[in-house]
């Protein structure tokens, strides 16, 4: 079967989508990146055959710019500036470009990031089977659970219950803009969409999460076609990463990393600089990314290794303990090693991430605004030092190892596509909305 993927050209969305595009890939399906030109290399590096689109509206290096402009953001203002100024225009050009690029390869399916918000109005008109991902922590609009943008914790009292609805509801306002990047695609070739029903063009054959059910919220009543995989992510598939490994001198490693989006904030930096410094007995590895200039970090502690990007699934492997924004992917990735967590919760689906880590017993955080010295060194000290917190870690590490992301997910994937091919995709769409 010929499968189409497309993802948001951004690291933390393309590392599992292309890990699960590797595994169909092994399994003898031909698979094709339909992606803008910022996603080559990673798509390529993954041994994968990338298929441009919308180059003249992002030519290389811009969609990348456009991203960039979150990285010394923190809070809600980080999804404010996207579905603002970066989304609306890359789903305006994909629905645009997609349905030729479609037929032009002769893709019969397609497996779709969910934050590419309403690119699936394309296979819906074309009448084609697809599917979509969660590579973020999956969004909860029922007010079951917290919307994953915030940190609350999950509690069932009525006034917990109708601030996660209020949550949700702001999350809807917000969103706005995305929606109406879509909505003339959508009258153009007749597609009748609940613009209100967030979950109106979600793929009724499979959404997928790389979130494992056991480290979720319990309680959200999610469709039937919803699936825990677990993380996706692979051994290999990522373009190697220079790292000098000579400095590493095998003491307990604290790693640290902000991501690659909302990675700019100087104080962060410094403020996890200066609490690992009296710490004798540990190395400290930090990767602090493109957006930020190494100056404003002032003196480097003796036990310290900066770099721009770190392979970081090897160095997890090597790690006592993970310092993190809370990225899904870095929390899962740590996770995935029995490694606990300080959660430093930046932007986006962070704080959710970060609720979760501390609800199951897997790490501490605290939040960018109340982040001091005294405070972030009080976590360290309390995750190192209490083995709780690694027990938990390597519960998820088994539980991780056992569920198998990327087979799981392409199991579900193969399923739907071969049962449902030919399907009349408006119709199924729209008979399921009914029930």
């Amino acid at each position: 079967m010929k499968i189409g993927f497309l993802s948001q050209p951004i690291s933390g969305h393309l590392n599992p989508m292309t890990a699960l595009a590797r595994k169909l890939q092994s399994r003898g399906h031909e698979v094709v990146f339909i992606s803008v030109l910022d996603g080559e290399s990673i798509i390529r590096g993954a041994g994968l055959d990338f298929v441009p689109f919308c180059e003249q509206e992002y030519p290389l290096g811009s969609a990348t710019r456009s991203w960039g402009g979150v990285s010394k953001m923190h809070g809600l203002d980080v999804a404010q500036f996207t579905v603002h100024n970066v989304l609306p225009g890359l789903i305006a050009a994909g629905l645009e470009h997609l349905e030729k690029k479609i037929v032009e390869t002769g893709v019969e399916a397609l497996v779709i990031d969910t934050i590419y918000f309403y690119l699936e109005l394309v296979p819906m008109h074309l009448g084609i089977p697809f599917v979509h991902i969660w590579n973020i922590l999956h969004v909860d609009f029922s007010g079951a659970t917290p919307p994953s943008f915030f940190n609350w914790p999950h509690e069932v009292s009525p006034e917990a219950l109708a601030r996660n609805k209020e949550g949700a509801r702001q999350l809807g306002i917000a969103w706005k803009p995305i929606a109406e990047a879509a909505a003339g695609y959508a009258e153009k070739n007749g597609l009748k969409i609940d613009w209100s029903d967030y979950g109106y063009t979600a793929s009724k054959l499979a959404i997928i999460s790389q979130t494992p059910k056991e480290f979720d919220f319990p309680g959200s009543p999610w469709p039937p076609q919803f699936h825990y995989a677990g993380p996706l992510h692979e051994e290999g598939g990522r373009a190697p990463i220079d790292f000098p490994w000579e400095k590493l001198d095998g003491k307990p490693l604290i790693y640290a990393s902000l991501g690659t989006l909302v990675n700019g904030l100087e104080h962060i930096y410094r403020t996890i600089l200066a609490a690992v410094a009296p710490l004798s007995d540990v190395q400290l590895v930090i990767s602090v990314g493109r957006n930020l200039d190494l100056e404003e970090l002032g003196k480097i502690p003796s036990n310290t290794v900066v770099v721009r990007s770190a392979p970081q699934l090897e160095l997890l492997k090597r790690a006592s303990l993970c310092i993190t924004h809370a990225g899904l992917n870095t929390a899962l990735e740590a996770l995935a090693q029995g490694v606990p967590l300080v959660a430093i919760p930046i932007g986006y689906e962070q704080p959710g991430v970060a609720a979760r880590i501390a609800h199951h017993g897997v790490g501490e955080f605290v939040e960018v605004d109340d982040l001091t010295v005294e405070g972030l060194s009080e976590l360290i000290d309390r995750v190192r030092n209490n083995p709780s917190y690694r027990d938990k870690a390597l519960y998820f590490q088994d539980v991780i190892a056992k569920t198998n992301g990327p087979e799981t997910a392409a199991d579900v994937i193969e399923r739907v596509f071969e049962v449902n091919r030919g399907v009349d995709v408006p119709e199924l769409i729209a008979s399921q909305s009914e029930r």
